[in-house]
């Protein structure tokens, strides 16, 4: 068994019983305890568990990992959803951009595309896209996060309602068996909400381990969007979700592009 089917296993457990032993882990998957707690560990750096001493729980539903962290969380499975998302976008288009490590990346990879129109209340993207003179980069108001360069609060979401754009590129923070999109913040989430509502499509951008992290705020449902960009395929009945939906699926696996993950 591979580390990342180990992973899987852990994650399954630990959602069906809320907490699980290194020592049962262990006993299970038929592997050393020592390799369990490096498991344990590298799946406590993502969020997708808690640990504990002598075992895993439930990750945090109300709390994400922090900005620093994200910056380098599986770093080139973002990159690679960032190129194949920014080559759904046609040059000469308009986009919201919303909060989000992943979003970060599409961001650089819309550098080479040519007079595109974007609202966004990310202070990161803004720095990204503004040394193109043939953009135009407007910047959301509202206050400004010190943690993460986000801009939140109610101008924001009135700033977003202001404007109808092409696309909507959004970023998330958890992703429910039923497709359910969760997220931790309020704020971010009434933002984002705003850009799916004033956008002619609506693009997510998620890696794989956005699937089984479940935050407690509710931000929409998979057949709320049109496009759906990842690095792997999604577990089967997220699959099946998207196929009902008319959702377009993109990999970046499937598109020829590298996706080593770093834990």
């Amino acid at each position: 068994m591979s580390a990342e089917e180990r992973h899987r296993e852990i994650m399954e457990l630990v959602r069906l019983q809320g907490y699980v032993s290194n020592e049962d882990l262990a006993q299970r998957l038929n592997v050393a305890v020592q390799t369990i707690r490096r498991d344990v560990n590298a799946l406590a750096r993502q969020g997708l568990v808690a640990r504990h001493h002598g075992g895993a729980g439930l990750a945090s539903s109300v709390e994400n990992i922090a900005y620093a962290e994200r910056q380098v969380l599986n770093r080139n499975a973002k990159e690679a959803i960032g190129l194949i998302a920014a080559r759904a976008i046609p040059d000469n288009s308009s986009l919201f951009i919303s909060i989000g490590t992943t979003t970060e990346a599409f961001a650089q990879a819309l550098r080479q595309h040519k007079a595109l129109r974007v609202i966004t209340n990310n202070l990161h993207v803004a720095s990204t896209l503004s040394s193109r003179t043939d953009f135009q980069v407007i910047v959301t108001g509202g206050q400004v996060r010190f943690s993460d360069g986000g801009i939140t609060g109610s101008t924001a979401s009135t700033s977003i309602d202001q404007y109808r754009t092409d696309f909507a590129v959004i970023g998330i923070s958890g992703i429910e068996e039923d497709g359910t999109l969760l997220d931790f913040d309020a704020d971010e989430i009434n933002i984002a909400q705003a850009m799916m509502r004033n956008a002619r499509k609506v693009f997510l951008l998620a890696d794989q381990d956005k699937f089984g992290r479940r935050p407690m705020g509710r931000l929409g449902h998979l057949s709320n969007i049109h496009g759906f960009f990842t690095d792997r395929p999604p577990p089967a009945r997220i699959r099946q979700i998207l196929k009902d939906n008319g959702v377009q699926v993109h990999v970046a696996q499937d598109a020829g592009v590298k996706t080593t993950r770093r834990s």
